[in-house]
């Protein structure tokens, strides 16, 4: 029996979570691909998006595949993919070969995305699990600023070296064969005082996580209606060479922490650390759209989104548990990762829209921003209101 409680468990663990955000860290390379490879800009923009088509596709699949292969095998078959698909640019000028290469890098993504965090249920429970979704939501922030600078730093060998960041995979892969339990190796942990004893009880999945996927997909069109729209906030305002990529940076430093702090959230306030995120991100949206020329009020409430989104994805799946068996916590877990990237594909499309029904359309997309922004933090706040009412009627 293996005791997946140690601390190089853990962080082999967490490890697979570094490299899921890994399809867009090449994506400063675009340019000098679309000259090198004499290709269109939009050919070289489908080598950035193809592979959120086949993750999609492949989180739906990956409860099927595990059920055939296990856990932690399709772990293991999902972050192989992902290093070999990953480094083939570097070989091959072809963009046929390139093309079909991150429709892989995709695939393997998607094959391991939802266990990375639906296996946090099967192997921890109490405040262990809910200190491991914090580090998990860290983990991919992290991964993403560093393996995005990593590449920027090779790219002054040439477009091809950038995808050797992808080589990150291999030590990855190798500490998580290594150190990481098959669910059925697994030593019994203590129980803690906690809810793991409804969760055994559990043995149908409940309606509510259809909920709870809708309520992602808001979250995170919230989310991207920010940082989507800071750019052209900020040309407006210091003109159109303004470089905002150190501020988007810092947001993510800023989601990051929320990664690492949920843990702690969650034993202070309970169930409140929900509406804490909301009201902060209800905050965040209001300093943004009434910043009213302020640069310094804008950049605040930009660097606070992503600090309080990431107290509450991790808050999303820790419901889980209680939601459904843990034999299908993968499955649901794709449904709520597809709440998530739905909402990051239909964000501009609903932003558009409802700024035309508010009589904003076909305005700049700074003004679109602007205007359609204090009603999603309204809607954050009226979710908050609603959700504390809820809590009190549990209680009693």
């Amino acid at each position: 029996m293996v005791k997946q409680d140690s601390l190089l468990t853990k962080i082999a663990f967490l490890g697979i979570s570094f490299v899921l955000t890994s399809a867009y860290a090449i994506n400063g390379a675009l340019p000098q691909m679309t000259e090198a490879l004499h290709i269109s800009s939009t050919e070289a923009q489908v080598l950035a998006t193809t592979p959120s088509i086949t993750v999609t596709i492949f989180v739906l699949l990956s409860s099927f595949i595990a059920a055939k292969l296990g856990d932690k095998n399709t772990i293991i078959l999902g972050v192989t993919l992902v290093g070999i698909a990953g480094m083939i640019p570097f070989f091959t000028d072809s963009y046929v070969i390139i093309l079909a290469s991150r429709t892989v890098l995709g695939a393997g993504l998607g094959i391991f995305n939802s266990l990375a965090v639906s296996m946090i249920a099967v192997m921890y429970n109490g405040k262990t699990r809910s200190s491991m979704l914090g580090y998990r939501a860290a983990a991919e922030q992290v991964g993403q600023a560093v393996l995005t600078l990593l590449a920027g730093l090779l790219l002054a060998f040439g477009w091809h070296a950038t995808f050797l960041v992808y080589l990150i995979a291999f030590p990855i892969l190798f500490l998580f064969i290594k150190r990481v339990p098959d669910t059925s190796e697994m030593t019994p942990l203590k129980t803690e005082t906690t809810d793991s004893t409804q969760v055994e009880e559990v043995t149908r999945i409940s309606p509510l996580v259809l909920v709870l996927t809708l309520f992602a997909a808001f979250l995170v069109i919230d989310y991207m209606a920010i940082q989507l729209s800071f750019p052209f906030m900020a040309a407006d305002l210091k003109g159109d060479g303004y470089n905002t990529s150190p501020i988007l940076s810092a947001m993510l430093i800023a989601a990051t922490i929320g990664g690492i702090t949920y843990g702690w959230f969650m034993a202070k306030f309970g169930r409140f650390t929900l509406q804490i995120g909301l009201v902060l991100m209800a905050i965040s949206n209001f300093l943004v759209a009434f910043s009213n020329g302020n640069f310094g009020m804008l950049i605040l409430g930009v660097l606070l989104i992503g600090f309080p989104l990431q107290l509450i994805s991790p808050f999303i799946f820790n419901q889980l548990p209680k939601l459904a068996p843990l034999a299908r916590q993968s499955l649901v877990t794709s449904i709520i990762l597809i709440g998530f990237n739905v909402g990051v594909f239909i964000e501009p499309i609903v932003v558009a829209a409802f700024a035309k029904l508010i009589g904003h359309g076909g305005g700049s997309a700074a003004s679109s921003a602007y205007a359609t922004i204090p009603y999603l933090g309204s809607v954050l706040l009226i979710i908050a209101i609603i959700t504390v009412i809820t809590n009190r009627k549990q209680e009693k």
